[in-house]
This record gives C-alpha cells, sequence and structure tokens, in this order.
C-alpha cells in the first residue's frame, strides 16, 4: 500500500485557481508505519518541538490504474475518509536547508492518523464535500473541495502518470488554505465529513 500526498492545494478563493494551476503537482509519500487508526491516541514526538497538523480529506484507490485518464479517474476512487497530516516543522526546516527529501518531517510513526472511510457512492458531487476540524471542541478548520486547485480526478490522474495505482493506496488531497497550526500534548481532535464526525483522538 502507497500512502501519497499533494501539497499546497487549496485556495481561500476559487477566482486564484486558474492563476496558480501550473499542471505539475507537488507529491510526496508517507510510509505505512505513519498510519494510526482506530482512533487511536497519537504519541508527541520525542524529535520535535513543533508538531503541525493539517486536514486532509483521503480518497482510497479502489482498482489498480496507470495513465489514467482524467475524465475517468474518479472511477477509481473507492471510498473517501479523513486524516491529518502531520509534520515536524524544525524537522522540514533542517532538511530544506539541504534541500534533502522529506521523509522524516512528513513519514514519522503516527504522521498519519486516519478515518475510517465512506464509500464514495455516499457523496453526490466530489467537487462539493465539506469537511472541519475542531481541536479541543473549538473549530480550527473548515474546508470544501470546491476550493481545490487540483481535484480529485486530477491528482489520480497526474500521479498514475508515474506511478500505477493499486487497489488500497491512500492519497492525502490537501489541506484548508486557512487554520493549520501547532499541536501540542493535551489536544483532542476531532475532524468531520459533511459535520459526521469520523476521527476523535487525543496527543499524549
Amino acid at each position: 500500500m502507497k500512502i501519497l500526498a499533494i501539497g499546497k492545494n487549496y485556495v481561500n478563493n476559487k477566482t486564484e485557481i486558474k492563476a496558480i494551476t501550473k499542471g505539475f503537482q507537488l507529491i510526496f509519500s508517507k510510509p505505512e508505519s505513519s498510519l494510526v487508526t482506530d482512533n487511536r491516541d497519537v504519541v508527541y514526538p520525542s524529535f520535535t518541538s513543533n508538531l503541525l497538523y493539517e486536514v486532509e480529506l483521503v480518497i482510497k484507490i479502489g482498482k489498480s490504474g496507470k495513465n489514467i485518464l482524467e475524465q475517468e479517474a474518479n472511477a477509481y476512487i473507492s471510498h473517501i475518509g479523513i486524516g491529518i497530516d502531520y509534520t515536524a516543522k524544525d524537522i522540514l526546516n533542517q532538511v530544506r536547508e539541504t534541500k534533502g527529501p522529506w521523509e522524516l518531517a512528513k513519514g514519522f510513526d503516527g504522521a498519519a492518523p486516519i478515518s475510517g472511510f465512506k464509500a464514495v457512492s455516499d457523496f453526490k458531487d466530489l467537487n462539493n464535500i465539506n469537511f472541519s476540524l475542531n481541536i479541543n471542541n473549538e473549530q480550527k478548520q473548515v474546508g470544501n473541495t470546491g476550493f481545490m486547485i487540483y481535484n480529485f480526478a486530477e491528482i489520480i490522474a497526474f500521479t498514475s502518470q508515474f506511478m500505477t495505482l493499486e487497489p488500497g493506496d491512500l492519497i492525502f488531497t490537501g489541506t484548508p488554505a486557512k487554520g493549520a497550526g501547532a499541536s501540542i500534548k493535551g489536544d483532542r481532535l476531532q475532524a468531520s465529513i459533511e459535520g459526521e464526525l469520523l476521527l476523535d483522538f487525543k496527543v499524549v
């Protein structure tokens, strides 16, 4: 199973999308060991003092595909869930100084808590899905897929040019343009899709 993610994929204003779209997407990966499932607590890593959260919708691939056409790409999605893309920001700053890879900052154990998944058929319009994140009962992030720079189909079509997508692969699809911030020990994170609470865990 591959875990992929796209960077900087949301805007505050839909009028910005056309100007920002460049065609070449920023894709990175996380190892399977970064996953935290079943609403288990996330352990604050000992090697960082700056753990940043980003709430993201996560799509699950349902069938194998290579060089997938954009107009056919949504048919490769089987399920949709929600997760947190965690970053050890101080580690990321260190590796950026040497133009190194992101794995240590993005792929550590616990860097990818995810919810259970809902069937893609539960969603009437993939370009109009609402999602949100509350921390300690305070709303921190609100998103809608209509504000994506690259939508699900575009992400799948682009990524499949480089690697075969396989059943069970997960793709984190970007965080809203506002509200990402720092997690601290004791935080309770609750993430919802269309008002339904799907992810609920604490940082310990």
